[in-house]
């Protein structure tokens, strides 16, 4: 079969940026999908995108399905023939395979035996089998609000004029969304807006760059960063290259044209955050910082032409993000005529959870939490205490409404203006952090306790009103939270009890309609989250299930013994004494033992059984200080050594002896052994 390069691209009026992306890999996904389904073989899918296209190349297309054999079964031989001769059902079913009696088959099964025909069938051609695949493909795009433009019934989400789908040179017929396919696209709006005839669907890239437009996304992105890093250089400055900034800036144009504007170095009295989230959200500006890594009173935006005159550009530019960054400056000036504590009571006007109350409630509620943990782990409890106080009050202010992205932020600022206690104001900022699995802890103490306490108080707060997070919805981000909590203790080292502060953090709720075992079923959600921290940590999954399987509550000396029992899962010893202890507990299930771990020494027969004794008793001896100071590493690595006294004892000694005594003797040894490496983990489940 020869192949070829199909080419479909969907013209539009500017797109949504953000959704560029996801609109043109679900194109691709759907056309990949289809010729999946029609059996078609085919090479690379490529999915291109800008403002005002969506497009896919898919390379070394085959131009037809495979022949194919097709098996057709009809009536059971006993029904095909009487006497010898053929009955209705036999003439009509070669009559619908279109041949006469004699050309049937017996189809042999394990049913019995039945008329059947075998023919090759041709398959169908690639360009009659594209309009029904590109149609589907088109009208499955994840479009999140659809639109009608003119007299059209047609929806889409911004109006399309124009369809390309060529199959090498050839135009496939075809229609989708109102247009009939064909082979001209457009250029650049303003630099070629004559239309552009295809010759073939591999000239697509190179015929719209001619044009000035770089239709694929990976090289526009990268022509975007190239050109700003360039002119950061000729500044003698740093560019701040935000990736999600990067995408949006690409989704808006079709040739980047980098150039550099300035803004009044007075602006520059206003926190950078401020005027950096201006610059990117109001105008999409990357910002560049000095050697010192302070904000420079430039921008760099990204233009979608490239003019003759770009220092007007430029000064039209400059024009608009004045009066942007005025903003900012009037909204940093407001705020800090009201001491941040003076908007303590507005917070009762903001309703955190209609069933839970109002920030103001949140706040009260995390106070007395922040304050205990603040005690615990030798921070200052008045500090813990009052940044809680303070901990949303700039939620309120008109710096943080109109940049939501600057909680925190301008909390710590306006703590600082307001005179407080410097820990107290980074911990306003701190309390979001970790923003991410791998982000940053606070590094305060006041901080780690307003962070957590916010945390548990939500935790607790919304499972204890039922609503527990979904597979798919967790619209309080209560996953987050709970990673957030497990990296905070973990990474801090902070030897806190999980269960402890859920039930200090439940009892400062008035009234929970779930309340009931909601310490329990928030421990569990928590500690079945450290699974994911696990696989981040390189920890394998039996190594998680053999942990989790101990009562343990304390998330530090939870991540202890993963590392521990990880690295002691990579001893050769490790698989020997995971099977003895799953026997062991298995015998141990079956013959319902009571759990007593005490041996009576004179009952002891086989010198293998009073070998695996004496070495239960030295181990026992050497470990059970290393498990008191959580040396659970050492602890295990001693451990390792019982392998050799109970591989005997398996292979020389009878468990089940006759003698009750003994063999009640016998058990209690066993259940000895698996007690000493329950200390820190069930290893039987690594045999998983």
């Amino acid at each position: 079969m020869a192949a070829n390069t199909l080419l479909v691209e969907l013209g539009v009026e500017e797109l949504p940026p953000a959704a560029i992306d996801e609109l043109s890999d679900a194109l691709a996904e759907g056309i990949r999908r289809g010729l999946v389904e029609a059996d078609i073989d085919f090479g690379e899918v490529l999915a291109h995108g800008g403002p005002r296209r969506l497009a896919v190349q898919v390379r070394e297309l085959a131009d037809k399905q495979p022949d194919r054999e097709v098996e057709r079964r009809g009536p059971a031989l006993a029904a095909a023939f009487k006497e010898g001769q053929p009955t209705r059902a036999a003439e009509g079913f070669a009559r619908s395979c279109g041949v006469g009696v004699e050309a049937l088959i017996h189809l042999e099964t394990d049913k019995g035996t039945w008329l059947g025909y075998r023919e090759q069938q041709q398959g169908e051609t690639t360009t009659a089998l594209l309009p029904a695949i590109v149609e589907k493909a088109i009208g499955a795009l994840p479009v999140p609000k659809n639109m009608r433009w003119g007299a059209s019934r047609v929806e889409f989400s911004r109006p399309v004029h124009w369809l390309v789908m060529l199959y090498g040179s050839e135009v496939v017929k075809a229609s989708a969304l109102g247009l009939q396919a064909g082979r001209t696209t457009r250029g650049h709006r303003f630099h070629a807006p004559a239309p552009i005839e295809l010759a073939h669907a591999e000239d697509y890239l190179g015929a719209l760059e001619h044009a000035w437009v770089l239709a694929d996304r990976d090289k526009r992105r990268e022509r975007i960063r190239e050109q700003v890093l360039a002119e950061a250089e000729v500044q003698d400055a740093t560019a701040v290259i935000d990736e999600a900034l990067l995408v949006e800036v690409s989704g808006l144009v079709e040739w980047p044209v980098a150039l550099t504007g300035s803004f009044d170095e007075r602006f520059l009295e206003v926190p950078a955050e401020c005027l950096i989230s201006s610059m990117k959200a109001n105008q999409k500006y990357f910002h560049l910082l000095d050697h010192e890594g302070c904000l420079k009173p430039l921008f760099i935006t990204i233009a979608n032409i490239d003019s003759h005159q770009p220092e007007q550009v430029i000064q039209g530019n400059e024009k608009v993000i004045r009066p942007r960054l005025a903003d900012a400056a009037f909204f940093y000036d407001t705020d800090r005529r009201r001491p941040l504590a003076d908007r303590a009571p507005e917070l009762a006007g903001v309703v955190f959870q209609k069933r839970l109350g109002t920030l103001a409630d949140k706040a009260h509620r995390s106070a007395a939490v922040a304050a205990f943990i603040a005690g615990r782990i030798d921070g200052d409890v008045a500090k813990a205490r009052r940044a809680a106080e303070l901990g949303k009050c700039d939620l309120v202010t008109e710096m943080v409404l109109e940049f939501p992205e600057l909680q925190g932020i301008m909390g710590h600022y306006y703590a600082v203006n307001d005179g407080e206690a410097t820990e107290v104001a980074q911990a306003l900022e701190e309390q979001y952090l970790p923003r991410f699995a791998s982000d940053a802890i606070p590094r305060t103490r006041t901080g780690l306790a307003l962070a957590l306490a916010d945390r548990l108080d939500t935790l607790t707060g919304i499972f204890g009103i039922g609503q527990r997070p979904s597979g798919t919805k967790d619209p309080f981000a209560l996953r987050r939270a709970a990673i957030g909590v497990i990296n905070i203790l973990v990474k801090g080292k902070l030897a806190l009890d999980l269960r402890e502060l859920l039930e200090l953090a439940a009892a400062q709720h008035q009234e929970l309609p779930y309340a009931e075992g909601l310490v329990d079923e928030v421990l569990t959600y928590m500690l079945d989250r450290f699974r994911a921290w696990a696989r981040d940590e390189g920890i394998d999954t039996e190594v998680y299930l053999a942990v989790r399987a101990r009562p343990v509550t304390q998330p530090l000396d939870f991540a202890r013994r993963l590392r521990a029992v990880q690295g002691f899962s990579r001893r050769e010893e490790a698989a020997a004494l995971a099977a003895a202890n799953k026997r062991v507990s298995n015998i141990l299930t079956k013959q319902q033992h009571d759990g007593t771990t005490e041996v009576e020494a004179g009952l002891l027969q086989e010198t293998a059984e009073k070998a695996l004794y004496d070495a239960l008793a030295s181990h026992r001896q050497a470990v059970m200080p290393l498990f008191a100071e959580a040396r659970y590493s050492e602890a295990l690595d001693s451990l390792a050594g019982l392998r050799e006294p109970v591989d005997t004892f398996f292979d020389q000694v009878m468990v089940m002896a006759e003698e009750p005594a003994v063999r009640r003797n016998r058990l209690a040894l066993l259940a000895g052994l698996q007690a000493l490496f329950l200390e820190v983990a069930d290893i039987a489940l690594l045999q998983q």
